[in-house]
């Protein structure tokens, strides 16, 4: 039963995606079944003409033909088949046309609906799968569908009718000649089924395999500048060696079992032929059948050979499509993130609050019993040490997760019953690993803000202590960044970052380590403008340099997921607590660095 409905799911999937391609779809299907149709009548006109025409005997002929005269007869079948021959033309060139545009109609339709699920997806779900693999599976797995529907699947259409119409004639010609061709059929087209079901799992694992090798590439070349860095060029081609012998491993073997099963495929095919030659050629010389009736048979033969060859690939080629459908459907079957559908309006310059907030990472703990809050238009600082849980706050206010205890709230509106979308725009975030498009630095910075001017850009990159440094380059704000901002240094990513936050005006802005990789004096700039750049914004500075934070009206310093000390700089300086230890630490760092 479990298998009945998945297989139902992958038929609703190929037909919700045949839609788009019904039209152009059913024209090329109908012409091919035409031109089938055409291909046998040729063959009938051949035999009419032999037993009819050159050999004589009338009344194998149709009945309006057999009052004409032997030249009228043979100009006859010669015009007959010199029509036939345009219309194969004609229809085969409609067939051409149609089918490949319902093909990029229904590769459309299923990746725009692979990519769009993939936008609703949750930030844990992306988190959990690989880049390179989403990536092989929404272009290779989804060309192997598309190869399936629509060459292999409409050719089974096409090959069945072919058979079927085949089968007809021949029966219709002689019942021990037919029955000796169709002998062949059942039994390639059980071989071709018993042969793919052994080959399904191995299409899995090969599958599997071409996922891991993509992942290995993408991780590689978006981590190109700590692979170089670090000298990592040998180790990484070693990591890459074994994926790809691994999967070549695969794909040979795989490609042994097929090129058996083809070769005994078409063995069985020979036979077929051969067996209809030989029975054809004693039944012809004993006059159980006419010459024309034999010459058909033979053509019949050769023509249903291809098919039912084909029709037995076809088969065993369900497997890979079979495979890549699952692996499609396990993309457009995962939960998408929870929405509110009556979502409640919210001051998002209220209030904000964590209540009791505790969370894991796949049971390991981060955040205890968490609680605070802010004023708006006030700034918090958060201050802790690595894995203490300063990301996660910045993390779950964006609902990228959702807390497992306690709740956020804005304005007093639970962060659960907003609009996801209003929420997340509302709430700008800068990561200390700021990611950069491959776009022009005004590209970047606006690209939180669509209707931007030049002047809202600039003023964005002064507030950020970027202007000096766009200046500096030969395009200004035309350069390009490269792809993940490698061009620009870690300082200027994070300056970057911080502009495009700042022109968007989100009403609650995040800044999570974002001035690590700045030198001192420009943190002490850009943290002189940020309060007033960010006009009523509610912001959230987290760090671990003690001076970044001086400016906060509130800080909470973490441990362990918990806040172990609260209030304004001033009260933690004069107690004892981790925050003055540090301050006391990295200002006698500060003092050595100088002498």
């Amino acid at each position: 039963m479990k298998t009945k409905g998945r297989d139902w799911k992958k038929a609703q999937l190929l037909l919700h995606h045949l839609r788009p391609a019904a039209s152009a779809l059913l024209l090329g299907m109908g012409a091919s079944l035409l031109l089938t149709l055409l291909r046998m009548a040729f063959t009938q006109v051949v035999r009419f003409t032999v037993d009819g025409v050159l050999l004589g005997d009338v009344s194998s002929l149709p009945a309006f033909a057999q009052s004409l005269a032997p030249g009228a007869q043979l100009a006859g079948a010669c015009a007959l088949a010199a029509a036939i021959a345009l219309g194969r033309f004609a229809v085969s060139y409609v067939q051409d046309s149609r089918l490949p545009m319902g093909s990029e109609r229904f590769t459309k339709s299923l990746r725009d609906a692979l990519y769009s699920r993939i936008q609703r997806l949750p930030y844990s779900w992306h988190v959990q799968h690989a880049a390179g693999d989403i990536i092989q599976r929404c272009i290779s797995d989804v060309e192997v569908v598309r190869a399936f529907v629509m060459d292999q699947l409409l050719e089974l259409l096409s090959t069945l009718f072919m058979i079927v119409t085949c089968v007809v004639i021949m029966f219709g010609m002689n019942v021990k000649m037919a029955l000796l061709a169709t002998a062949f059929v059942p039994v390639i087209v059980g071989y071709s089924i018993l042969f793919y079901h052994f080959v399904s799992a191995k299409f899995v694992k090969a599958d599997e395999a071409e996922g891991a090798l993509s992942a290995v590439v993408q991780e590689n070349l978006t981590g190109v500048r700590v692979v170089r860095a670090f000298g990592r060029e040998k180790a990484e081609l070693d990591k890459f060696r074994e994926k790809n012998n691994h999967y070549t491993d695969l794909w040979l073997k795989l490609g042994d079992w097929m090129s058996a099963f083809y070769t005994l495929g078409d063995v069985m095919s020979i036979l077929q032929v051969f067996s209809i030659v030989v029975l054809g050629v004693h039944m012809c010389v004993g006059g159980e059948v006419s010459l024309g009736v034999y010459l058909a048979f033979v053509s019949y033969a050769r023509e249903l050979t291809l098919p039912v060859r084909r029709l037995g690939r076809t088969i065993s080629e369900m497997s890979k499509a079979n495979v890549s459908m699952d692996r499609l459907l396990y993309i457009l079957e995962a939960e998408e993130e929870r929405t509110t559908e009556s979502p409640a309006e919210a001051d998002l310059h209220g209030e904000l609050r964590f209540e009791h907030v505790s969370f894991a990472y796949e049971e390991k703990p981060v955040l205890r019993d968490v609680s605070f809050s802010i004023p708006g238009g006030k700034t918090l600082g958060v201050f802790g040490g690595t894995g203490s849980g300063k990301s996660t706050i910045a993390l779950l206010l964006a609902r990228l997760y959702d807390p497992d205890e306690g709740r956020i709230t804005i304005g007093g509106v639970d962060t659960k019953d907003m609009d996801l979308h209003t929420l997340r725009r509302s709430v700008g975030i800068v990561l200390q690993e700021p990611f950069l498009f491959s776009r022009t630095l005004a590209e970047n910075i606006a690209i939180t803000k669509e209707d931007a001017s030049r002047e809202d850009v600039a003023l964005a990159a002064q507030n950020a202590c970027l202007d000096a440094s766009i200046g500096e380059f030969r395009d200004g704000y035309e350069t390009i960044v490269g792809e993940r901002g490698v061009t620009l240094s870690g300082g200027q990513k994070q300056r970057t970052a911080i502009a495009r936050t700042l022109l968007s005006g989100a009403p609650v802005m995040v800044f999570d380590d974002a001035l690590s990789a700045v030198d001192a004096k420009t943190d002490e700039a850009i943290r002189t403008r940020l309060r007033e750049a960010a006009g009523g914004s509610t912001l959230i500075l987290i760090a671990h340099r003690v001076a970044t934070l001086m400016q906060a009206d509130q800080i909470i310093v973490l441990e362990d997921g918990r806040i172990a000390e609260s209030g304004t700089p001033q009260a933690l300086l004069e107690t004892n607590g981790a925050f003055a230890r540090a301050a006391a630490m990295q200002a006698a760092m500060g003092e050595e660095a100088q002498a």
